[in-house]
């Protein structure tokens, strides 16, 4: 879990011991909309969905530069040995073709 979840986790808990019980004691009645509020109306220049992602992303935890340089190295040197593993068996079998079919 990053920092800024357990952050923003920490104030959701003081929100909730901080604000009074006023629940009904009745049973739980489920509601038609969404659970973090009222629903938003989308625009012609800026559609539901796309204000849908725009909040999803504002929720990601992005990697840091040296995780970034971390993973990179490791996705060009597993690209490096997948290739060299791939061209050692195709150059195998072409002198495998050649010796025993095209013979």
């Amino acid at each position: 879990m990053g920092r800024e979840q357990r952050r923003a986790q920490q104030r959701a808990e003081r929100r909730q011991r901080q604000a009074p019980q006023s629940r009904p004691a009745g049973p739980m009645m489920s509601t038609a909309g969404p659970a973090d509020g009222p629903q938003r109306k989308g625009s012609l220049l800026k559609p539901r969905w796309a204000q849908d992602i725009f909040s999803e992303l504002k929720k990601v935890t992005w990697p840091n530069r040296r995780e970034v340089g971390n993973l990179t190295f490791v996705v060009i040197v597993v690209a490096l040995l997948i290739g060299a593993v791939l061209g050692t068996a195709d150059l195998a079998f072409g002198w495998f073709v050649e010796q025993t079919i095209l013979r």
